[in-house]
């Protein structure tokens, strides 16, 4: 059975930074992709960022140049760096690994971007 588990979410100031980090554990075959996708209060949950097994990488075009995806393969471990934090950010951000047909998702750790 997949599990994913997040951490370092938290409260920051606009222009500050903050780094998640989401472990999978569980039996992992093939080609896969592990990413970040957010949701904010009153909206539908939205792709933030991936990275595939192949360390191609995608961004939302909000993100691109402040956020940066990573991956560690041998501990099935992504990452997200987030600089420059605007109060947009704000969202609970939820780690995905998809590994086809199946997706599978992190409870979500909230990311809170204020004053």
């Amino acid at each position: 059975q997949v599990q994913l588990v997040e951490s370092g979410g938290g409260l920051v100031q606009p222009g500050g930074s903050l780094r998640l980090s989401c472990a999978a554990s569980g039996i992992i075959f093939g080609t896969n992709a592990m990413g970040w996708y957010r949701q904010a209060p009153g909206k539908q949950r939205e792709l933030v960022a991936t990275i595939t097994s192949g360390s191609n990488t995608n961004y939302a075009g909000s993100v691109k140049g402040r956020f940066t995806i990573s991956r560690d393969y041998a501990t099935n471990t992504v990452y997200l760096q987030m600089n420059s934090l605007k109060p947009e950010d704000t969202a609970v951000y939820y780690c995905y690994l998809g590994v086809a047909p199946a997706a599978y998702w992190g409870r979500g750790t909230l990311v809170t971007v204020s004053s």
